[in-house]
């Protein structure tokens, strides 16, 4: 029986290369994907990364590159991704895995913040099933609670969207998008910071100054905790991706 991975999404505002470039490659694998969405019906996302609207000559720097678009176009193709289940009927022992995608668009906000996924997330850690998180997913898995009240990344180590790509992605574009890359006014590093044991766990890597693709992996960066792999940014999809699969198998 081919292993069954769920990947939950907001209704909009989702990263499409984060997204799309793992699917493929675990679907491409023979894993089951089974999206997820608050109403079951199929998300969409951020077009802005996905097309470069409004981005000018930043679109090359900041939205998908043609590995990004030409998956996200084949998995909104896919009859998984017209096909969501809802976020209320997430069942983790179903699941061999989770991973969660990230998105710095205002639509994310549902996702961050719901207790009903941060509930899922506590759970696949407590069953100790592999669980990958990319950029803002990684907030996700920092708000979700063990028993004891900690963070589930509480004593493991993690990487997440650096401050200092947030911020140069803000300050590059506040002119006329204002605070379209600043999803919160905490950065996304000083956030998952602050669930931690201790700030040395949070793991910064090489810096990200090309994306990765198949035939290039090492341009990625990703960390792996046990059961827990990280990433940062769309530029660490693939790696992300064929780290994940890995750990499924």
């Amino acid at each position: 029986m081919a292993k069954r991975v769920l990947i939950p999404l907001p209704s909009q505002d989702f990263d499409p290369t984060e997204t799309a470039v793992p699917w493929k490659i675990l679907s491409n694998s023979g894993i089951e994907i089974i999206f997820a969405t608050p109403t079951g019906t199929a998300g969409q996302c951020d077009q802005r990364m996905l097309r470069g609207i409004g981005l000018g000559p930043l679109s090359k720097l900041f939205a998908a590159d043609h590995n990004g678009r030409e998956s996200y176009e084949a998995m909104s193709a896919s009859e998984e991704f017209k096909r969501p289940i809802k976020w209320g009927d997430i069942d983790p022992t179903n699941f061999d895995g989770l991973v969660l995608p990230g998105g710095h668009a205002r639509g994310m906000r549902e996702y961050l913040e719901s207790s009903a996924l941060q509930r899922c997330t506590s759970k696949f850690f407590e069953l100790s099933k592999p669980v990958g998180a990319i950029c803002h997913g990684v907030v996700l898995a920092s708000r979700s609670q063990t028993s004891e009240n900690r963070s589930v990344l509480f004593g493991r180590k993690t990487t997440a969207l650096l401050a200092s790509q947030e911020l140069i992605a803000w300050l590059l574009t506040c002119i006329w998008l204002g605070n379209y890359y600043r999803t919160y006014s905490q950065t996304v590093e000083a956030e998952v910071k602050s669930a931690l044991e201790s700030s040395k766990d949070f793991i910064k890597g090489t810096a990200p100054l090309s994306r990765d693709d198949a035939q290039n992996l090492s341009r990625g960066f990703v960390v792996r905790d046990k059961n827990y792999l990280s990433a940062r940014w769309p530029g660490d999809a693939h790696l992300f991706g064929n780290e994940f699969l890995k750990m499924l198998n």
